[in-house]
């Protein structure tokens, strides 16, 4: 797939950091989970450095217990650099989110015993700023055929889970969901943890809690 500008950087970061996110994967139930939550696509501090959806380098080596070499992809952006484990920013989205499941869980085994975190799309898109370019904002020509690769993915992820709950870490991945969820899957969503949006901003945990709670999900 080819994308213009203000796109001039694309990170895959299954790619260059698969040690990693192979280790998350094998965290999965392999019986299935009865929630899976679902992001967007990977967070330039997140995600683009440690392979694991939300993947705030502290959380994910620390509370996760994942730290494994992530290589340096061929044409990275100098202002938005790969250091894998050694970058020292740290994801607020994903320090929220795992923050919440260290909290409410304790161990990861307990919250993987029915609960995984996926994302949507796999890429990471860039402007010649180091700009992070959420996938929504690519036109519709280039969105429409990433969207279908990204639906099929997420029909395979949905059959290998087996979810009684799916949900969308945000609005835009409820409607992914919504579009390609079987019968029997129940959708809803909880307030993305971006400091980007106001309401993560007073609470974010307090906040997703009673909105899982209100669904029924926790």
């Amino acid at each position: 797939m080819a994308f213009a500008e203000p796109v001039t950087h694309v990170y895959n970061p299954l790619r260059y950091s698969w040690a990693p996110h192979e280790a998350y994967l094998r965290r999965m139930n392999p019986r299935g989970v009865r929630v899976l939550l679902l992001g967007m696509n990977p967070g330039p501090w997140g995600m683009a450095q440690t392979g694991v959806p939300f993947g705030e380098v502290a959380a994910v080596r620390e509370w996760l217990e994942i730290d494994a070499a992530v290589r340096r992809p061929k044409a990275d952006r100098p202002k938005r650099p790969i250091e894998g484990f050694a970058c020292t920013r740290s994801e607020v989205s994903g320090r929220r989110l795992w923050g919440l499941f260290r909290e409410r869980f304790e161990t990861p085994e307990r919250f993987f015993a029915e609960h995984f975190v996926a994302n949507y799309c796999p890429l990471v898109f860039m402007s010649e700023t180091g700009k992070n370019h959420t996938p929504d904002k690519l036109p519709a020509a280039e969105r429409e055929p990433l969207d279908a690769a990204c639906d099929t993915h997420l029909v395979k992820l949905l059959e290998i889970a087996r979810p009684e709950w799916a949900v969308g870490v945000g609005k835009y991945a409820e409607k992914c969901l919504l579009r390609v969820a079987p019968e029997g899957v129940r959708v809803t969503t909880v307030l993305h943890p971006s400091p980007a949006s106001p309401g993560a901003n007073r609470g974010w945990a307090e906040a997703a809690t009673a909105q899982l709670e209100a669904a029924g999900v926790w």
